[in-house]
């Protein structure tokens, strides 16, 4: 029986971002790169804002979700996954335009408004407690049930297809020093590093993750997965124990991670604001975080930066606030 984090035995070979690309160009909105000379002076170098909180569902994830129903077999009567969100309404909007249902696992502690985009776009929640080991066994049952399992990162199709940013950002910025991107699960940041060595390009691909969820930079260290993990930041999306297949990719990328506090996520997101003027969640936060806590790092270098999504609650953030 499939587990969370098996493939179907009935999917066809792993395929590489480049590939991803050619299926989702018609699928996906090739999101815009923002500038901001301001930004740029506080860190002394040139940033490109990819703005995937532009995305359809409001995430980077309706890339690889698109690309994985994309490639399901014939005869597929539903898909399931588990998700603090993102995920889960990618994947439902995805599973909807091609005619399948989706039921989506969630902790009982997920963003409200996330919760009920997936419902928007038809998918079915399941809640569990707020753990990996709950999420990964509600999976499971939906699995014993006879659905296909669609993971929200540690998936080949979905590395390849949430790779399609880099694939995009290689061709919208010339001579990039260095990519930026958010890791929880670490779908994006492996999709990303798979797409940069596939274009030959020298490009420094590096990851930013909440301090209060370090597991990928203590992975890293440790040579190996690590399987202490009770994340504790403001980032939901970035909650999730970094995958297998992932965390391979990244360490044979030689991929580093920098970890950023919650009082930095919080001061990014209100500096993404005031100066571009685009509303970020604070997972989509954290690579811009990383990047102004380390100045000296990326001074003098073309670096870009994944906004990786903007499905913030606004309702609840301005809750309480006086009236006029």
């Amino acid at each position: 029986m499939s587990t969370a984090n098996d493939q179907s035995d009935a999917g066809p070979a792993p395929a590489d971002p480049g590939a991803a690309m050619e299926l989702l160009r018609d699928r996906v909105v090739r999101t815009p790169v923002l500038v901001d000379p301001a930004l740029d002076e506080l860190t002394g170098g040139q940033l490109f804002f990819k703005a995937e909180h532009l995305q359809r569902t409001g995430s980077f994830k309706f890339r690889g979700a698109s690309f994985a129903v994309a490639r399901l077999a014939e005869g597929v009567q539903g898909v399931a996954t588990h998700s603090s969100g993102n995920h889960g309404a990618a994947l439902a909007a995805a599973a909807r335009a091609r005619g399948l249902g989706a039921h989506v696992v969630m902790p009982e502690n997920a963003v409200r408004t996330k919760v009920e985009a997936v419902r928007e776009h038809g998918g079915i929640v399941h809640f569990c407690a707020p753990t990996q080991a709950a999420r990964e066994a509600g999976l499971a049952d939906r699995v014993a049930e006879g659905l296909v399992p669609i993971p929200p990162y540690d998936h080949d199709d979905i590395i390849a297809g949430q790779g399609t940013v880099g694939v995009e950002l290689i061709d919208q910025v010339d001579r990039l020093d260095a990519i930026v991107a958010p890791i929880g699960g670490g779908g994006l940041l492996a999709g990303i590093a798979r797409a940069v060595a596939e274009s030959g390009r020298t490009i420094e691909v590096i990851g930013a993750e909440p301090a209060g969820a370090d597991d990928a930079a203590r992975s890293r260290a440790a040579g190996r997965r690590v399987d202490d993990h009770s994340p504790r930041t403001i980032a939901d999306g970035l909650r999730a124990l970094v995958g297998h297949r992932n965390l391979a990719i990244l360490e044979a990328r030689d991929v580093p991670i920098l970890t950023v506090s919650e009082a930095a996520i919080r001061d990014a997101m209100v500096a993404l604001w005031h100066r571009l003027k685009q509303v970020i969640e604070p997972s989509g936060a954290v690579a811009y975080a990383a990047v102004a806590a380390h100045p000296e790092r990326f001074a003098g270098r073309r670096v870009a930066i994944v906004l990786s999504g903007g499905n913030l609650d606004v309702g609840a953030l301005l809750h309480g606030l006086p009236s006029a």
